[in-house]
């Protein structure tokens, strides 16, 4: 290649798209690269700076596993932004009331037996 004195390559994220997979709070972020090791899917590489945290460069292909985030050893560092056709909501029947599990006061379980029995 001659003519060629440049042979460096950038890296840049793919362009911003409504997923938002994960977010890496920088306050919180101890730059540890943990999450980098254990994703499955390869969405998170290293800062290019020591003690940064790390770019989500593919966050299209994010499988919304919680790997990063289960295993961060900083709570808080790592959110995951499930797509809205994935987040399960409940509501009471008496109420109407809608409501997430986990919450403080979640309905009782369902002791009731499928309309089939149990399996």
């Amino acid at each position: 290649m001659s003519g060629v004195t440049d042979m460096r390559a950038l890296r840049i994220s793919n362009p911003q798209t409504p997923c938002a997979a994960i977010t890496i709070d920088a306050g919180i972020c101890t730059g540890c690269n943990r999450c980098v090791e254990v994703c499955r899917c390869d969405v998170l590489v290293p800062s290019t700076k020591k003690g940064q945290p790390p770019e989500v460069l593919y966050p299209d292909e994010c499988w919304f596993c919680g790997c990063c985030a289960g295993d961060c050893p900083t709570a808080g560092a790592i959110t995951m932004n499930h797509p809205l056709s994935q987040r399960a909501a409940w509501k009471r029947k008496e109420t109407g009331e809608f409501f997430r599990i986990g919450m403080s006061d979640p309905p009782p379980p369902c002791t009731r037996p499928p309309v089939g029995g149990w399996r």
